[in-house]
């Protein structure tokens, strides 16, 4: 999504949703909420953006699949950082565990990780200039 990697360093930018069924709660949300929803075709599967009235990204729904298959379903947060590399760094040195290696490259590049107390976080590298 556009915004997680546009986001001040240390704010909250960006949601994913990961449920079981994914087109049954993004439409819940689209109708709660309003909004659209546009499909991030994945090979065999969709994941979808949930788009505000400006067509800005603003949330995701993801199916429990590969590594969320056994979590139930939950909200992610993610929060901007300056620099992924150096945050892994320090959250596996601080008792930390890194649960999902960086994807991706460069801005919006993320991973997930556990902080010692076992609450789960995403962090998204900032764009350099955003």
């Amino acid at each position: 999504m556009r915004d997680h990697a546009q986001g001040t360093i240390g704010t909250v930018t960006g949601f994913d949703l990961t449920v079981s069924d994914t087109p049954g709660i993004r439409d819940f949300y689209a109708a709660v909420v309003g909004g659209e929803a546009r499909p991030l075709g994945l090979g065999d599967h969709d994941d979808y953006q949930m788009l505000a009235a400006d067509d800005t990204p603003r949330t995701g729904v993801s199916p429990r699949r590969g590594a969320n298959a056994d979590r139930p379903a939950h909200w992610l947060s993610h929060v901007t950082v300056a620099d992924l590399d150096t945050s892994l760094e320090r959250v596996r040195a601080l008792g930390g565990r890194v649960l999902t290696e960086p994807r991706g490259t460069g801005p919006g590049a993320y991973a997930v990780i556990a902080d010692p107390a076992g609450a789960v976080l995403a962090l998204r590298q900032r764009a350099v200039d955003g």
